[in-house]
């Protein structure tokens, strides 16, 4: 069935497009949700007419989108997170802990739902991120879970280890005199 879309739609189109869909789709998600309209005879003329304001959006929403790269691109955010012994994560690190750092540390709003992942995060140290901002436009960001490095975190752990065996060396030396 073919529709034409009023917004983006992820892995279909923009708004404007006319694309084909299940007829299914069409009638349960995307006409209910407003997301779309059927590709009549008089639905296509209106696009026809509105199709210079639909040019001057989508314009505008890839000069924000480039924008939001610049500014995006090659940054490093921290993450903080319960690290155990050798590196390891209690848990992952989620898209709305990354997108919230994004938000505090580079002051840029991204929605959750645009951070591309290859696996969950589970380690500490630096991971690379994908957030998709417009259509084929993508930027990465570097996260840092934890320290910079392994040893400081593994170094982290052992310190309160050392400083309780401290002072049972000293009461033993006090004892043997």
């Amino acid at each position: 069935m073919k529709v034409i879309l009023l917004g983006e739609l992820r892995g279909k189109g923009g708004e404007g497009d006319v694309v084909d869909v299940a007829q299914g789709y069409a009638e349960n998600y995307l006409f209910p949700k407003r997301i779309a309209l059927p590709a009549t005879r008089g639905n296509l003329k209106q696009l026809e007419e509105r199709r210079h304001n639909i040019e001057k959006r989508e314009a505008e929403r890839i000069a924000n989108a480039e924008a939001t790269k610049a500014a995006l691109e090659g940054k490093v955010v921290t993450v903080d997170a319960k690290i155990g012994e050798e590196g390891q994560l209690f848990g992952s690190v989620t898209s709305a802990q990354i997108a919230d750092a994004i938000k505090d540390q580079l002051g840029i709003e991204i929605d959750r739902k645009r951070l591309t992942r290859g696996a969950s995060i589970k380690t500490a140290g630096r991971h690379k991120v994908e957030v998709n901002l417009y259509r084929e436009i993508n930027a990465f960001v570097g996260v840092q879970v934890g320290p910079e490095t392994v040893a400081e975190v593994v170094a982290e752990a052992e310190e309160p280890a050392a400083e309780e065996a401290a002072p049972e060396a000293e009461a033993t030396e006090e004892t043997a005199e």
